[in-house]
């Protein structure tokens, strides 16, 4: 790794890029570096699409926060983005990509995202940024401005800094996590993880699949499904069109309850409960109308919930045990139980299902092989003195 990885730009360093001058200048700068740190802020509260409002960057000797708002566009910074030379390095990195694939209409790649890395070095599922900073680097970072609308301007000194701070520390930690991953023989168990965050379709919503993420949806049946279906479908398509946010067009509680009792009047609509007025004078014939031809389907085409996983008592018991053994092997192996296998996926395998991919490439060998000789009973796990422990039949 680069030496340089390990540097720290000092706050009073920081650089605020407002014009295409700066912007410009910027990018030449980088035009080397091997690695670029990146954060964004933005708002989503009054739209679909999230309100790209800042980026920071890092690189080696380099802190900066880019004002896409004050900016014409951001396109030369797009070649750097785009540099399969240039590690993109990300802490929880799902939703910063999504706005620069909204943005660009391409993924940064390659990605490097410390939070799952951080997984893999025994630092728990899901770790906050300022926890791993805290935790690895023995830095404890401002926390006052989480709250701060990134859409206002100006942003006042204090602000930008806490900004900055979200990727000043990100080149160590890559520096750090890399080091300590190809030492432990891991590096290549993130190469799955990385490249599904390059996938266009981790970002991309059909709207004949909306339906699946409605909560409270597992309770409906036959008809009601595929009312919420086409509900569903029709609520996404019409808050893309208005980049409005899903629950400004129809909430999901009333859409929910408009698919379980099939409304087929307005006298009818108007009686579902939690449906505004206003979105009964707007909406409410499409609505109608969505129902009828929902309800009009063939059977055969209305959709299912995943088949609910019923396993006997002895099935349960077998989970539970398969349940100990990963929690062992992971403290053993200092890895998040999470980032091997969930819950439901360790039923199913009690349930005779192996095609899974807690069974499959480094997972297999880091846990899998453990588990399958758990179920063929080559394994056992044993309490000596209140520890458990695995150990051969």
């Amino acid at each position: 790794m680069d030496s340089a990885v390990a540097q720290r730009v000092p706050n009073e360093q920081d650089l605020y890029v407002d014009t295409p001058d700066a912007l410009a200048t910027l990018a030449e700068r980088l035009n080397d570096t091997p690695w670029l740190a990146v954060d964004t802020e933005f708002l989503r509260e009054k739209t679909y699409r999230a309100r790209l409002c800042l980026i920071q960057i890092a690189a080696p000797g380099i802190v900066a926060c880019i004002d896409p708002l004050a900016l014409p566009d951001l396109d030369p910074l797009r070649p750097l983005f785009r540099a399969p030379g240039v590690v993109k390095v990300l802490h929880a990195a799902r939703q910063d990509l999504e706005i620069l694939y909204q943005l660009w209409d391409e993924i940064p790649a390659p990605v490097f995202d410390t939070q799952i890395a951080a997984a893999l070095l025994g630092h728990g599922e899901q770790i906050g940024y300022g926890r791993l900073v805290a935790e690895t680097l023995d830095v404890t970072l401002e926390k006052g401005h989480a709250r701060t609308d990134w859409s206002q301007r100006p942003l006042d000194p204090a602000q930008i800094h806490y900004a900055a701070d979200d990727v000043r520390y990100l080149g160590e930690l890559y520096a750090m996590q890399h080091s300590a991953l190809v030492a432990r023989g891991r590096l290549s168990w993130l190469d799955d993880d990385f490249r599904r965050l390059g996938e266009p379709a981790t970002y991309v919503t059909d709207p004949e699949d909306a339906w699946r993420r409605l909560k409270g949806v597992n309770h409906l049946q036959g008809v009601q499904l595929s009312i919420a279906r086409a509900l569903a479908a029709w609520r996404e398509r019409q808050a893309m069109d208005s980049d409005r946010p899903r629950r400004w067009i129809l909430a999901d509680e009333p859409l929910l309850d408009i698919a379980r009792r099939a409304p087929a009047s307005r006298p009818a609509l108007q009686q579902i409960r939690g449906l505004p007025e206003t979105v009964v004078a707007r909406h409410g014939e499409a609505l109608l109308e969505i129902v009828a031809l929902a309800v009009a389907r063939p059977e055969s085409e209305w959709p299912a919930l995943d088949e609910r996983l019923v396993l006997t008592p002895e099935q349960e018991a077998l989970s539970d045990l398969l349940m100990a053994a990963l929690r062992l092997e992971a403290g053993r192996q200092d890895i998040a139980p999470a980032l091997l296998a969930t819950r439901r996926e360790l039923e199913r395998l009690a349930g005779g299902d192996h095609d899974l991919p807690v069974m499959q490439g480094w997972r297999a060998h880091v846990v899998g092989h453990t588990l399958r000789a758990v179920i063929e009973g080559r394994l056992i796990v044993r309490i000596s003195q209140g520890q458990a422990s695995l150990v051969p039949a």
